[in-house]
């Protein structure tokens, strides 16, 4: 279906407590919202959202180029193909692509095909994630443990190698043999550092830790001397599946389609990185309920790998009419897709497009 108009909104939305990224401390989540309408009346819902510190573009620049697009928009279709040659940012990739998608009642293989011998999957299992602070993070770990989860995220590389560690250790245990522990360290680290803790959490079941190295760039000389796995993450930013051939070595790919630029890119890597024996492992940037469900959507179709979802409980409120049912260790992805196309128009701002 080819769409007849395309309409731009804003959307601002407070985070349960701060929440802090790399270069800054968010207290809300502001984003955009693209509503595509065919001549029937039928409508599609996408979301661009820049992550501070994380995305290449700002809010401001997916704006501009959204307005910029509007005109030329209506009457062409929103293909894998024009998304390309548009040259377009990555979250606004993502937007326009998710919008599509969402318009049509029986999407083109273009824009969100589903990969061969993997099907569709009704749930989908929740990464979920250790955010308190001080020793109520064990209790957490215990928490998730007792509900279900089959994995657990924690955030490492700010409390200084001794620390690191030794909460490592504590949150393990916590957690027991039967819920995986995934590391993240967002290139926190010095080559020497990334070895200290390797040596604290020595003996410690962990599934993989997500870019310890400031220069990423040593990754494979780290493997070599480290026993630790490691996953990519920040890596795969403007990496075509033709390139993870050099990173045989990770143990995981880790896929934000707002950092990545889109679905059908996230499904071209997670094809490659399976072919390459590597887990693949959905994730979110913080999206509001509209990215969200496509990221359930997504993970359905990828793997069985426990999805990076849980940020999403961070959000104090939604754009969406029902919020998702999340935290939960299972997400049913018939229920959480249907819930993120029906937008609140209440809770968003019309933007003009000229």
């Amino acid at each position: 279906m080819r769409p007849a108009g395309l309409d731009l909104y804003r959307y601002a939305l407070p985070f349960s407590e701060p929440v802090a990224l790399k270069e800054s401390v968010l207290e809300y989540r502001e984003g955009l919202l693209i509503r595509l309408t065919a001549e029937d009346g039928s409508s599609g819902w996408g979301e661009a959202a820049p992550l501070p510190g994380f995305s290449r573009e700002t809010l401001e620049d997916a704006t501009e180029q959204l307005r910029g697009l509007a005109a030329s928009m209506p009457g062409g279709e929103v293909s894998v193909e024009m998304l390309d040659r548009a040259d377009l940012a990555p979250s606004v990739r993502f937007g326009l692509e998710l919008a599509a998608h969402n318009l049509s009642a029986k999407p083109s293989k273009n824009v969100l095909a589903r990969p061969p011998k993997h099907p569709n999957r009704k749930a989908v299992f929740v990464n979920g994630l250790l955010s308190v602070f001080g020793g109520g993070m064990v209790e957490e770990a215990r928490r998730m443990r007792a509900a279900g989860y089959r994995a657990a995220k924690l955030k490492v590389g700010g409390r200084g190698e001794p620390g690191d560690a030794r909460l490592v250790r504590e949150v393990g245990e916590a957690l027991g043999d039967g819920v995986s522990l995934r590391l993240d360290a967002n290139r926190a680290w010095g080559f020497g550092e990334a070895l200290e803790f390797g040596r604290g959490v020595s003996g410690v079941r962990v599934e993989y830790v997500e870019e310890p190295l400031a220069e990423p760039g040593r990754l494979r000389e780290l493997i070599g001397r480290w026993g630790l796995p490691v996953a990519l993450d920040e890596s795969l930013v403007g990496m075509g599946p033709e390139g993870l051939g050099r990173h045989r070595y990770a143990r995981a790919v880790v896929l934000k389609p707002t950092l990545l630029g889109g679905l059908s890119r996230a499904l071209r890597l997670a094809g490659e990185a399976k072919a390459l024996g590597m887990r693949v492992v959905v994730s979110s940037s913080y999206e509001s309920g509209v990215g969200t469900g496509a990221l359930v959507a997504l993970a359905a179709a990828v793997g069985e790998e426990p999805v990076g979802l849980d940020t999403y409980r961070r959000l104090a409120e939604d754009v969406i009419e029902v919020p998702l049912d999340l935290p939960a260790p299972v997400v049913d992805v018939r229920r959480a897709t249907e819930a993120a196309r029906r937008v609140d128009v209440r809770k968003i701002e019309p933007l003009p497009l000229d």
